[in-house]
C-alpha cells in the first residue's frame, strides 16, 4: 500500500467529546475496588522491578485500574512491578525487543510479526474462549452499509497500525475484494484506542470504523452512552485474543512466576475484581497455533506490505 493523500494519518485531529465524562465514569466504577497500601519492595540490583508495557489501544483511560493491578502482582510475585504505557503497539513492541521492558500486553498481529523473539505468557479468556472478533461500525444514520466495501470515498477510523481487529482485518477485507486500502477511502486516520474509534464514529467524525469486538461489547454493557451514535453492521471470524508476552530470553523462574500469577488471578480477591472490571473470565495458557488465523491474514495480504504501511503511518 502506498502513502498518499488518502493514506491513514496518525492523529485524530478533532477533539473527541466526553473525555471528562469517560474518566468520571471509570473512576466511579473502580472506586468500589479500593486500593490497598502498596508494599515498598526493594529495587536492588539483584531484584529490579518487573516492567510490563501496555497501550491505550487496549487499556484506555484505566490508570487507576493499573495501579490496583500493580499492587496485586507485587503482592503475588514479591517483586516490584511497573506498568509502562505508550501510545502505540509499535512503541511498546520496540521497548520489549530492546529489553527496556520485560513483558507486554499486545495485539496478536505484532506477536505474529515477532513470534521468533517473543513467548506467550498468558491469554485472556473472554466469554468462555481466548478468542475475539473485529467489528465494523457505522453511524446510526447509515441504514444501508453491511460491509466495508460499501464505504468507498468515505472517512474511516482505524485504531492502530499494528492492531489485528483495528487495521489488519479491515485492510485484508478490502484487499480480498481487489481494493487498495490506501486509496479506497476519501480519508482515514488512526485513533490509537478502540474506544476512540467508537466515539469518532458515534460523533460523526468518521463514517465507519474497525473496532475490537471485545471493547465494543464491553462499552455497550458498561457505558452504552459512548456508542449511542453508532451501531455494528459486520463481524469477522474469531481470532486469538491479544496476549501477554515476554522475550524468549526471560529467565525461566521469572517467566514461571509471572505465568502462575496471571493464571491464578481469578482465585485472588483483588485479581477477580480486576478481571470483572475488564469483563474478562480469567487468564489461560495460550499456544502459538491460536494465532494461525492472524498469521494467515498477514500472508494473504503480504506481511512486508502491511508492515511497511504500519511503519510509514506510525511515523507520520
Amino acid at each position: 500500500m502506498r502513502a498518499n493523500g488518502n493514506a491513514p494519518s496518525c492523529d485524530l485531529t478533532p477533539s473527541l467529546p466526553n473525555g471528562n465524562v469517560r474518566r468520571r465514569l471509570l473512576t466511579a466504577g473502580i472506586a468500589a475496588i479500593g486500593v490497598g497500601t502498596t508494599p515498598a519492595w526493594g529495587q536492588s540490583v539483584n531484584h529490579p522491578p518487573l516492567r510490563i508495557g501496555t497501550t491505550a489501544v487496549f487499556l484506555d483511560d484505566q490508570l487507576q485500574l493499573l495501579d490496583i493491578w500493580r499492587a496485586d502482582l507485587q503482592a503475588t510475585l514479591r517483586q516490584a512491578v511497573q506498568f509502562v504505557q505508550r501510545r502505540s503497539y509499535r512503541e511498546i513492541v520496540d521497548l520489549l525487543l530492546r529489553g527496556q521492558i520485560d513483558a507486554a500486553w499486545i495485539c496478536g498481529y505484532p506477536y505474529v510479526l515477532n513470534s521468533k523473539q517473543l513467548r506467550l505468557v498468558a491469554v485472556p479468556q473472554y466469554r468462555g474462549t481466548p478468542l475475539y472478533r473485529s467489528y465494523l461500525i457505522v453511524g446510526n444514520s447509515d441504514k444501508k452499509t453491511e460491509a466495508i466495501t460499501q464505504l468507498e470515498g468515505k472517512v474511516f477510523a482505524y485504531s492502530d497500525p499494528l492492531s489485528n481487529s483495528g487495521f489488519l482485518i479491515p485492510s485484508t477485507e478490502l484487499l480480498a475484494h481487489h481494493h487498495d486500502p490506501s486509496t479506497f477511502f476519501r480519508r482515514s486516520f488512526f485513533t490509537f484506542a478502540h474506544r476512540n474509534v467508537v466515539q469518532a464514529v458515534a460523533a460523526g467524525l468518521a463514517d465507519g470504523g474497525a473496532v475490537d469486538g471485545y471493547v465494543w461489547d464491553t462499552i455497550i454493557a458498561q457505558f452504552p452512552a459512548w456508542a449511542s451514535g453508532a451501531h455494528k453492521v459486520w463481524q469477522s471470524p474469531e481470532y486469538g485474543f491479544p496476549p501477554l508476552v515476554v522475550r524468549k530470553d526471560m529467565a525461566t523462574p521469572t517467566f514461571e512466576a509471572l505465568n502462575a500469577a496471571l493464571l491464578q488471578m481469578h482465585e485472588r480477591h483483588d485479581g477477580q475484581l480486576i478481571l470483572d472490571r475488564l469483563a474478562l473470565d480469567r487468564f489461560v495458557n495460550g499456544s502459538d497455533a491460536l494465532y494461525d488465523g492472524i498469521r494467515s491474514l498477514t500472508q494473504a495480504a503480504g506481511a512486508v506490505t502491511l508492515e511497511s504501511e504500519a511503519r510509514s503511518t506510525s511515523a507520520t
